[in-house]
């Protein structure tokens, strides 16, 4: 373990963290800490960052209860940038987004893997951005009365192909609705972490009534 003092801060006192969410292992944002910052990160075992367009400092999630728990922090072979993992309370990102990183530059379409998590931030950056073209803009400038028409429109489907036991067709509604359902959660500003957290609570009150049924 090395100590903070060891750690090569910049001409401006900064060192630049790479803050990783510590269950998805996905890169969440780049920040920066000075010493003073760093001391309050390591004290409240939160992360708190400094500030360069309002210099000053500021812990992540004291206004939004967004709040970043921190699991390691590790420095590069250099000592002059910073790994942060942490367990998150709320996106990370001030769109609403899970991680800051979601406007793709290049993707290998042979190469990509595709995740849950990236659907929902992409929807995030078409709500934010909302490109010319594109049916999830679309989507967004009708309205919620028009999205939630769609997620209606998509479970009929889904009981349709389900009740004829046609399993490619069923896979195939269920992908439009889940679709169209994440479209809706970003509407509402609804975040993955938030159906998360509601499913892993019936997760404990399932396993408690199998336990009151077994001591039956």
């Amino acid at each position: 373990m090395i100590k903070i003092e060891e750690l090569k801060f910049d001409e401006k006192g900064l060192i630049p963290a790479i803050v990783v969410d510590a269950v998805t292992k996905d890169v969440l944002t780049l920040a920066y800490m000075n010493m003073e910052s760093l001391q309050i990160t390591l004290a409240k075992q939160k992360t708190c960052f400094w500030s360069r367009s309002r210099q000053e400092l500021w812990l992540k999630g004291e206004t939004s209860g967004n709040y970043q728990h921190v699991v390691s922090i590790t420095a590069d072979c250099d000592k002059d940038a910073l790994v942060v993992k942490v367990e998150k309370d709320g996106p990370a990102c001030h769109t609403g987004a899970d991680s800051c990183f979601f406007q793709p530059l290049y993707i290998n379409e042979e190469r990509h893997e595709f995740s849950l998590r990236g659907l929902y931030d992409l929807l995030v950056g078409r709500k934010t951005e909302m490109p010319q073209g594109s049916y999830t803009t679309y989507l967004f400038e009708k309205g919620l009365d028009k999205i939630l028409k769609k997620v209606g429109e998509e479970s009929t489907e889904v009981i349709i192909a389900g009740k004829a036991q046609d399993k490619a067709e069923t896979v195939y509604e269920i992908a439009d609705l889940a679709y169209h359902v994440m479209v809706l959660m970003v509407q509402a500003g609804i975040t993955v972490d938030d159906v998360e957290k509601e499913l892993a609570s019936r997760h404990v009150i399932d396993h408690k009534v199998k336990q009151e049924k077994m001591t039956k």
